[in-house]
């Protein structure tokens, strides 16, 4: 810190001192914070503003920090994380050299790159283990192509379907979670270093010397949005934010689908836990975590975009309360997706539970009104209304209740239409309706072996 600074932080209050501190997110920079001092001062040197041996000092001094670890800063004494680097590196290596690595440069551009830096890792890192659940549902589809089970609309019983079917409706909508987590990472993946507070710096720096030694893809140019902006982070939120969805939905059916009412599946011990009081229990607790912490991260999302909102250009410390949130909502969707991994590699499919389900609810009748119109020619509405009738008289749907119906509604029985016994049975069968289903995406056994075989061969990350 400067003397100005040190003097102003000294005259405030320990409350007013602390309410300006950010401890987690500073612990969470401090690796990327070493990262870009290192950065900018071979860059200084490089470029004639400091010497050889001064920036081989500073760089001695950095690795010494680094290796002694972020606590033995302690943090608490200082603003940020910033200061108490630059701090220790003038206790380590005296002002007049460490006091240089600040040049041409402030902590406007420094924490922004620092964040991208940090961010960038997590997102790496989120990817590799969205890829790694994905791959652990794709072979549970792969043994489940014949599971039959009763797909819901309205949580309703509506058409039967299989359970490789049904998985794989997730795993697309988890790749393109995967399709977005790619494109904020490139979009976090850029270099603000070098726009100082606000307006670059009367020094002859070089910003894109400093973006390839961090590995970065590209510079943000204008050098008031780069200190200022903020959308990345607030991007990698609602990223996050649309893949908790995605995984509480999966929880929500984990969770139904373990009670006795449903009996679908028996998720593993390490997942789970039992009542206090109660010996026989067997609760979905990390599911419902799952469930409950999608409701932080949609906070954190919400939160960062009103202190964003109404900002004027360009940096304001209203930027520095974002980092928590961003902390929090990416640490979070980590942690959850490899919960809901564990949770699905770990589960016992109870596939004679979830056939027994399809003999309730009536659950073919779109098949059997589908049926009507092919054989007998009668409009859908039609055989939609002589279908509907004989569901909701509560019978057992036979040829002889069918043809009373259609004779009421249209005059004529079906069965003197081209209807009989046999098609009727088979409308009727739930494991050959979902054999009928094979048109591009449907749940018939043959056509999920193909969308899991162009799955494996369209992404290489579920090989």
């Amino acid at each position: 810190m400067d003397i100005i600074r040190r003097a102003r932080l000294s005259e405030m209050d320990e409350s007013t001192f602390e309410f300006l501190q950010s401890q987690d997110a500073d612990r969470w920079i401090f690796r990327a914070d070493i990262e870009v001092d290192k950065a900018h001062t071979r860059m200084l040197l490089e470029k004639g503003i400091i010497s050889e041996r001064e920036a081989s000092l500073i760089l001695e001094g950095l690795e010494k920090i680094e290796k002694d670890g972020v606590d033995a800063l302690n943090l608490e004494r200082y603003e940020d994380v910033h200061a108490a680097i630059e701090s220790r590196l003038i206790e380590l290596i005296g002002e007049e050299v460490g006091g240089r690595m600040h040049t041409g440069r402030s902590r406007n551009d420094e924490v922004a790159t620092c964040i991208r830096l940090a961010l960038r890792e997590e997102l790496g890192a989120l990817r590799e283990e969205l890829e790694s659940l994905r791959r652990t549902i794709l072979r549970q589809a792969e043994q489940h192509v014949e599971t039959f089970m009763p797909g819901f609309t309205h949580l309703q019983h509506a058409q039967p379907t299989t359970l490789a079917h049904h998985l794989l409706a997730h795993f697309d909508a988890l790749g393109r979670d995967l399709e977005r987590l790619e494109a904020v990472y490139h979009r976090t993946n850029k270099s603000p270093l070098g726009a100082a507070a606000l307006a670059s710096t009367s020094f002859p720096i070089d910003r894109n010397r400093t973006m390839e030694l961090l590995g970065f893809e590209g510079i943000i140019e204008n050098s008031m949005d780069a200190v200022s902006a903020r959308d990345f982070l607030i991007e990698a939120i609602a990223v996050s934010s649309i893949l908790m969805m995605h995984l509480s939905r999966i929880a929500e059916e984990l969770i139904l689908w373990s009670t006795q009412e449903f009996d679908f599946v028996e998720l593993d011990d390490a997942v789970t836990s039992t009542s206090s009081i109660m010996p026989q229990k067997k609760n979905p607790d990390l599911a419902e975590l799952i469930r409950a912490k999608t409701g932080t991260v949609f906070g954190a999302l919400i939160a960062t975009l009103a202190i964003g909102k109404g900002l004027p250009m360009s940096y304001n410390r209203d930027l520095q309360e974002m980092t928590p949130h961003l902390l929090r909502a990416i640490t979070i969707a980590r942690a959850s997706v490899r919960g809901m991994e564990r949770m699905i590699r770990g589960m016992r499919v109870k596939d004679g539970s979830m056939r027994s389900m399809l003999d309730l609810g009536d659950i073919t009748a779109t098949d059997l009104a589908d049926t009507l119109v092919r054989v007998t020619k009668i409009p859908f509405r039609t055989a939609h209304q002589i279908v509907g009738r004989a569901v909701s008289e509560g019978e057992k749907i036979t040829l002889e209740l069918i043809d009373r119906i259609s004779a009421e509604i249209i005059g004529r029985p079906l069965s003197s239409m081209g209807l009989d016994e046999t098609t009727l049975k088979d409308a009727l069968d739930p494991v050959e309706s979902v054999k009928r289903r094979s048109v591009t995406g449907g749940p018939a056994p043959d056509e999920v072996r193909k969308m899991i075989a162009s799955r494996r061969r369209d992404d290489v990350n579920t090989r």
